[in-house]
């Protein structure tokens, strides 16, 4: 039986597909082969916001401690840094993009490593230097970061929100099986993904 392709449509600077990743990851842990997943675009902040200030931000940063008290949340933390407010959600979508032309495990590496040093240690990952650093904490070859700007992976990151929006997917985390409708929204419960999956997993009679 071929695996069931799970596209799932995220995005760097929400908390609950930070959630959502960990949850999935348990998912994809669990299933083993009979899974797999395709991270894609989503963008809740597509532009720069000049009238978002570092206080708002903070303060916005308040309503992480309800995704941190839900069962299984890795670590948050209320932004204490002075680093931001991060600009817009484009920038980490290219640095994700761009390890993943270095090979899966350098895009899944990259993928968790963005969301903890935002949600975990206040880290501006809408900042160029600061993925610079990231970048060679992974150990990827230095002359190789400049992929970020390759209009190819800005043009790949718009057409997957796009699609997204065609989808009607209006909330993130946003799964769906690839070829069919529908999506799951949400990070749901690992138990509701597990029912879900072994019900795409159980052939019908």
């Amino acid at each position: 039986m071929e695996p069931i392709q799970l596209i799932v449509y995220s995005d760097y600077l929400c908390p609950w597909c930070y959630l959502g990743t960990v949850r999935l990851q348990r998912i994809g842990e669990e299933f083993a082969e009979r899974v797999r997943f395709e991270w894609r675009s989503f963008l809740l902040r597509p532009q720069p916001d000049p009238r978002r200030t570092l206080e708002k931000f903070r303060a916005y940063t308040q309503s992480w401690q309800r995704v941190a008290a839900e069962p299984d949340a890795p670590p948050f933390r209320v932004w204490q840094s002075n680093a931001g407010p991060p600009s817009h959600s484009i920038p980490p979508h290219l640095a994700a993009k761009a390890a993943a032309t270095l090979g899966p495990g350098a895009f899944h590496r990259m993928h968790e490593r963005l969301m903890a040093a935002y949600f975990t240690e206040n880290r501006d990952i809408t900042d160029t230097e600061t993925l610079r650093e990231l970048w060679g904490e992974l150990g990827l070859p230095d002359d190789t970061f400049g992929r970020i700007e390759d209009p190819a992976l800005l043009e790949e990151t718009i057409c997957q929100y796009r699609e997204a929006l065609e989808r009607g997917i209006d909330g993130v985390p946003a799964v769906h099986v690839a070829g069919r409708e529908g999506a799951v929204i949400g990070a749901q419960p690992i138990e509701t993904f597990r029912r879900w999956v072994n019900r795409l997993l159980t052939p019908s009679r």
